[in-house]
């Protein structure tokens, strides 16, 4: 497959992986998370995202949709997802910029020529590429050959994944990276059902597979207020990090910075209040998970 439907081209990132990086993010994702900071990779497909402050409510966008996917109700704009296919029509007839889109289709040697663009930095600083989302591998067949072609190139390709993903897709693109940024978000199947509607149980077989096939996988646990921030769930994720045989894990404290995100796409946002956490907040956390013979660090 030469085209890949993604929403950012990230350079310069030194968060996703070792040194400084292009991120690659790519729409869709199996899981929903409450907290995600990305709420328009979910959907694997182009979605309109509506900026009620800069609307005049000229409804201009209504009247032009040739599917009848947009309404305005309670001097809002509203897009039916089921009725839209992405035409951006209404992104073009909108006169102030309130309509924006995300996701579009890009080829692999656009994408490709893009990330070289920063090679002389990879090589300074032992970086290369991630491929993010949404998740990872939730475009397989694209992904396999993006991936194989930043390898002929000789760049360090890192993904990010949730690991949820069906083991036979998963142990096919695995053995590509160089390296697995692998979410564990809980130790409890059914506490994480409740906070990203899936069960771990599919996550946890690949998380174990990975590590015997001896790939470097970097566990990577999202710190969230009411789901795993307490040190009773350190204390599991620390149990479950070692029956897997992880050595080294990474903690990400929540932050509010997808928040205004699930304005835009008009949904509803469940920690809207919660304070984001730092690092000084989650000592004990860390501590837990020291004291158990686990590298963790932020």
């Amino acid at each position: 497959m030469n085209k890949g439907m993604i929403f950012n081209i990230q350079k310069f990132s030194i968060h996703d992986g070792p040194g400084i990086r292009t991120t690659v993010f790519l729409k869709g994702c199996p899981l929903k998370c409450q907290w995600c900071s990305n709420p328009e990779s979910q959907l694997d497909h182009i979605q309109i995202l509506y900026d009620y402050d800069k609307c005049i409510h000229c409804q201009q966008c209504v009247h032009v949709c040739p599917h009848g996917a947009l309404t305005h109700q309670n001097n809002r704009i509203l897009v039916d997802a089921k009725k839209c296919v992405g035409c951006l029509t209404c992104v073009h007839a909108c006169p102030q910029d309130a309509l924006t889109h995300e996701g579009e289709y890009k080829e692999i040697d656009e994408i490709v020529k893009t990330c070289l663009q920063d090679k002389d930095f990879y090589e300074e600083s032992d970086g290369g590429v991630t491929i993010s989302g949404g998740e990872g591998m939730s475009q397989p067949d694209f992904v396999k050959a993006l991936v194989n072609k930043l390898k002929d190139e000789g760049i360090h390709v890192a993904i990010e994944t949730t690991g949820y993903i069906q083991p036979q897709i998963f142990q096919d693109l695995a053995l590509l990276f160089d390296l697995l940024l692998f979410d564990v978000k809980h130790y409890d199947s059914e506490q994480h059902f409740l906070g990203t509607a899936v069960h771990n149980e599919l996550i946890i077989q690949n998380l174990q597979w990975a590590i015997d096939q001896g790939i470097e996988v970097l566990p990577r646990i999202p710190v969230i207020p009411d789901f795993n921030a307490s040190l009773e769930d350190a204390k599991g994720l620390a149990k479950l990090l070692q029956s897997v045989g992880a050595k080294r894990v990474q903690l990400l404290p929540f932050h509010q910075f997808g928040e205004k995100k699930y304005e835009l796409l008009n949904r509803d946002y469940h920690l809207k209040n919660k304070k984001a956490l730092h690092k000084e907040d989650l000592q004990d956390y860390q501590n837990i998970f020291l004291e158990q013979g686990l590298d963790c660090f932020f």
